[in-house]
C-alpha cells in the first residue's frame, strides 16, 4: 500500500473516531502541532522513517516529543502509529488530516500567483468570484511573480485559471505560428 493511501486511511479513521468521540476540535490543533514540529525537523523525520529504529524507540522518541504537548487521545494515537510501524507517515497522516477537515468544512485551497502584490479590496474580490465559482470557502496562498507581466493565474486542485499577459502573449504567438504554418 502507497504511503498516501495509508496516510489518508489512518487521518480518516482518526478523524472520523475524533468527530464521533467529541473530541475534534481539541485533536485538530494538536495534530496541527504535530505536523509542524515534523516540517521543522529533518532528524525527526529521518528517525521515524528509519527502518534501523524499532516501534519501542519509536513510541519513546514520540512520547518525549509530544507527551506534555498533546493530550490522551493524540497521544494513543501517536502510539498506535508507533506500534503499527507507521511513524514514518506521520507527516503525511497530519497533512492528510487538514485535507480531510478541509473538505469536510467546505474549504479548498487556492495557490494565486500575480505579476504584483494585490491590494486588500482585489484580494477581497478575487476570493468572493472564487468561492462564487467553487461554492465554497476560498483559502488563498498569495505569490508575487513579475514574469507573468501582468494579471494573474490561480490554480485550486487540479484547475489551473490562467489571466496572466505572459500567457495570453503565449496564446498569441501559437495561433500566428499556426497561421504561418
Amino acid at each position: 500500500m502507497s504511503s498516501v493511501i495509508a496516510s489518508r486511511r489512518y487521518a480518516y479513521a482518526f478523524l472520523s473516531a475524533a468527530e464521533a468521540g467529541g473530541f475534534l476540535e481539541t485533536v485538530t490543533g494538536e495534530m496541527q502541532m504535530v505536523g509542524e514540529t515534523l516540517a521543522a525537523s529533518r532528524d525527526l523525520q529521518r528517525a521515524l522513517a528509519s527502518p534501523l529504529i524499532n516501534a519501542d524507540r519509536k513510541t519513546h522518541l514520540l512520547e518525549e516529543i509530544f507527551a506534555e504537548a498533546v493530550g490522551d487521545k493524540m497521544m494513543l494515537f501517536l502510539r498506535l502509529i508507533a506500534h503499527k510501524k507507521r511513524a514514518g507517515i506521520l507527516g503525511g497522516i497530519t497533512q492528510e488530516f487538514a485535507a480531510l477537515l478541509d473538505e469536510k468544512n467546505g474549504i479548498v485551497n487556492a495557490a494565486v500567483t500575480s505579476a504584483t502584490e494585490l491590494s486588500d479590496s482585489q484580494q477581497k474580490a478575487l476570493s468572493r468570484s472564487l468561492e462564487g465559482y467553487t461554492g465554497k470557502k476560498v483559502r488563498s496562498a498569495m505569490k508575487i511573480d513579475e514574469s507573468l507581466i501582468g494579471g494573474l493565474s490561480v490554480k485550486i486542485g487540479d484547475t489551473i485559471f490562467d489571466g496572466s499577459v505572459r500567457h495570453q502573449l503565449q496564446l498569441l504567438r501559437e495561433k500566428l505560428v499556426a497561421v504561418e504554418a
